[in-house]
This record gives C-alpha cells, sequence and structure tokens, in this order.
C-alpha cells in the first residue's frame, strides 16, 4: 500500500511523518543548523534547501518517489479561509512566495509538498492554515472600525482536539458545543460551537499572556509606552510578541524551569505561574459566552498541559463550568494525515484556495 507524506516545518527544523492507511509508520525530525538558515533572506527562500533535506531523508529511509500515494503539509499565512483542506496551486504558493500576508516558517509546508508534486505527479494539499478563521461577524468588531478582529488560532490542533472531545463523549462535532484551550508556545482559547470555531483569542495581541507574548493589554498603556521615545517600532512589536510574556518577567522560555522555580519557592515564579492559569481560566469563561452559556466540554491541549500542576490549576478556577478534557501535546502530524486519507477515501472533499475568500470545492 503507498505511504502518505506528511510535511511539517519549523522554524528550525522539518518534520516529516510517514503514514499507511492512518496509521504512522515513521516520523523523523531534520534538524536545521542556524547558521544555513541565516544565508536566506526570507523564510521562502529556503525552499530549495528544505526540499533537498527532505529528499535526502526519504532516500536514507528507504522511500522512493513511487511509494508515496499521497502528500499533506501543514498550512501557512493565507487569507482568511474557512477549515478544511485546500489543494495547493500556483495561487497559493505565489502568496507564500511572497510573503503576501506576512512570513511564518509554516508557509514552507505548501511549498515544500508543491515541489514533491511537481516531481512525481501528485496533487499536494493542505489543512486548516494558521489563518483559518471561521469567526462570527459579532464578533469582529473591536471597538475601533480602523482594526478587525480576526479568527486566528491553532487551528490544526484546535479542530483536531475538538473533534477527538466529541467523538469521545459521544457528540457529533458538528452539533458539539466546546471550549478548547491551545497551551503551547503560543495559547489560543476558542469556543467551537456546531462545527465552527466561532470566536477565539487571537495568540498574537489577544487573551493569557504565554511563553514569549504578551497577550491582551491594556491599550491605552501601551500606547503611552509606544511614544514614550524608549522604544521604536520594531523594539515595541518584539516586546508584544517574541519577549514578552514568561520570558519578559522570568528570563526562561522552558515552562518546565518556571514550574521547578516555583516549586523551589520562587516567589516570583510562582506568581507568573499563577497569572498564567488564571487567564486561561478566565478566557474559557470568557468562550462559553459564544456557546449560550455551559459547554459540553473544556478541552486542555498543547505542551504545557502535559504540566499537571497548571492542568490542576486551570481546571479548579474553570471546572465550574463543564466538564475537563485533558490532551496535551499536538497531533500535528496525525491530524494531516486523518485529512488526507479523507481525500482519497473521497469522504473529504478538498477546496480550492481564493485570496478573495471565495473558497468553492475543487
Amino acid at each position: 500500500m503507498p505511504l502518505d507524506l506528511v510535511i511539517n516545518p519549523g522554524s528550525t527544523s522539518t518534520k516529516i511523518g510517514l503514514f499507511e492507511n492512518g496509521a504512522l509508520v515513521r516520523a523523523k525530525t531534520i534538524a536545521h543548523p542556524a547558521e544555513d538558515l541565516a544565508s536566506f533572506d526570507s523564510i521562502a527562500a529556503q525552499k530549495g534547501y528544505r526540499a533537498a533535506a527532505v529528499t535526502k531523508l526519504l532516500e536514507e529511509e528507504g522511500c522512493r518517489p513511487e511509494d508515496i500515494g499521497g502528500v499533506i503539509a501543514i498550512g501557512g499565512l493565507l487569507y482568511p479561509c474557512d477549515s478544511g483542506v485546500y489543494l495547493v496551486d500556483e495561487a497559493m504558493c505565489a502568496d507564500l512566495e511572497c510573503g503576501r500576508y506576512n512570513e511564518h516558517a509554516s508557509n514552507l509546508g505548501a511549498l515544500l509538498a508543491w515541489d514533491f508534486a511537481q516531481k512525481t505527479g501528485l496533487p499536494a494539499y493542505i489543512a486548516d492554515p494558521v489563518t483559518t478563521d471561521e469567526m462570527g461577524e459579532v464578533a469582529r468588531l473591536s471597538g475601533m472600525p480602523e482594526l478587525q478582529r480576526s479568527g486566528r488560532c491553532h487551528a490544526l490542533n484546535q479542530k483536531r482536539m475538538a473533534r477527538r472531545a466529541a467523538c469521545e463523549l459521544g457528540l457529533e462535532y458538528e452539533r458539539a458545543r466546546l471550549v478548547v484551550a491551545h497551551l503551547g508556545g503560543g495559547i489560543s482559547v476558542t469556543a467551537h460551537c456546531d462545527g465552527r470555531m466561532t470566536d477565539t483569542s487571537n495568540p498574537r495581541g489577544e487573551g493569557p499572556f504565554c511563553i514569549d507574548r504578551t497577550g491582551g493589554l491594556n491599550s491605552y498603556q501601551l500606547v503611552q509606552l509606544c511614544y514614550s521615545g524608549k522604544y521604536d517600532k520594531r523594539q515595541m512589536l518584539k516586546k508584544i510578541s517574541g519577549e514578552g510574556g514568561v520570558v519578559a518577567y522570568l528570563g526562561t522560555r522552558d515552562f518546565r524551569e518556571v514550574e521547578r522555580r516555583a516549586d523551589a519557592g520562587d516567589a516570583q515564579a510562582k506568581a507568573v505561574f499563577d497569572a498564567l492559569a488564571y487567564q486561561v481560566a478566565k478566557e474559557i469563561a470568557a468562550m462559553c459566552v459564544p456557546l449560550g452559556g455551559r459547554p459540553e466540554a473544556i478541552v486542555l491541549t498543547g505542551g504545557m498541559a502535559h504540566s499537571e500542576a497548571l492542568v490542576k490549576s486551570i481546571s479548579t478556577q474553570a471546572g465550574w463550568l463543564g466538564r475537563i478534557v485533558v490532551y496535551p501535546g499536538e497531533e500535528e502530524l496525525e491530524a494531516l494525515a486523518e485529512y488526507l486519507r479523507e481525500v482519497r477515501a473521497g469522504t473529504c472533499a478538498p477546496k480550492r484556495y481564493c485570496p478573495k475568500g471565495e473558497n468553492d470545492d475543487v
């Protein structure tokens, strides 16, 4: 039986998964040295370098191009669209090549899948890109006409875990009411109502603070700081995303270290740990409003959900809102493989990417 190839590029690595009929056969991570990546002037420019690394890995694993029956990759920063599977085409690649909607390592996913597809004659797909946006219109108004709220969140893992919870609870995801809190390097808390993510905390600028992002801030104070003369635009953006949150308070991006320091009596670490849990719980409560009240489950997922102490703290504060379900880690490779399996089985119709947002079935 042919294998399905799943590609998930990160900032300094590329994860590869080989699946047979939805089951993981092999998973490998290709590490890319910082000095190699520094030679490229953009993320998109890394495509050839990373494609060669993927080809080399497949050869080392004894996997020939003819052994692959399908290819799918994580989606990047594209025009906002609904959840689902999208056929990779020239229009999508053009937007990713030029960074039309900003640069991100995930932009390489479709480009690498397209490169492989062109060599093998296979179609290439992405699913639930970072810019998936199913937010209801009532949630879009921010209070400032120039700034509209968006539904950007950790869509791939959000959808995966919401469907898993619905299935295990004997519910249809398309009729379920769930709150999913993705607790990773970034945090997004999302209301899933009748199969759509109707509201969320955009992990860049909203919601709880996380490892290196500030989350929501007092906008009045923020403007004053921007014009204080202490920082330029680049520095301020980095303070919000990259140097905010946990790292700003404690100088570490390792949440396990935060927990160890808090347990050892570090008062500042304990304060940061408690505040992060409190803000997540508070955001979970806020996301019950789009669901019309108590959700059928509150799902805690992502890397930080491995922390029993964090899960306990959030559950103690938000457990009165509904049943808590915990799925630690992320299952991005598995989620993508499942989408591809459904496409190949004919039970999922891939969509065609349209920068104007008019996404029709292929």
